[in-house]
């Protein structure tokens, strides 16, 4: 259902298409990309292409993620791994009790910021 668009996007993306100015009066090849979507998860990895299952799913966290597979299940659980984007003074931020078993978050509070150069190399 979404392939034409997804094709569409991509071939704007990659080759672009020959568009007219009418201010400059001339032809030039204009590319353009998605940036935001109001989507579903399967909707997010079907349009960016980016999985959406499996210990490196979560878009934000990427190859940092602090996900773990249940022990008898052998699913991903992504429960507790969000509470590090708390404010550090938050309640929960520290709570021992009601999360992860005797573990208090420690890590940065957010990913780190990609350059330009390190986000064309993920896009890419």
């Amino acid at each position: 259902m979404l392939r034409p668009l997804i094709d569409e996007l991509n071939e704007l993306w990659t080759n672009g298409v020959e568009t007219y100015d009418s201010f400059r009066q001339q032809n030039f090849i204009m590319k353009a990309t998605l940036l935001w979507t109001i989507s579903d998860f399967p909707g997010y990895g079907m349009l960016s292409r980016w999985s959406t299952h499996g210990k490196l799913s979560c878009p934000y966290c990427m190859e940092n993620t602090k996900a773990f597979q249940l022990q008898y299940g052998r699913k991903t659980s992504f429960f507790d791994c969000h509470r590090q984007f708390l404010p550090p003074r938050h309640p929960f931020h520290r709570d021992k009790n009601f999360f992860y078993l005797n573990r208090v978050e420690k890590g940065p509070p957010t990913p780190p910021r990609l350059d330009g150069t390190l986000m064309e190399e993920r896009v890419n």
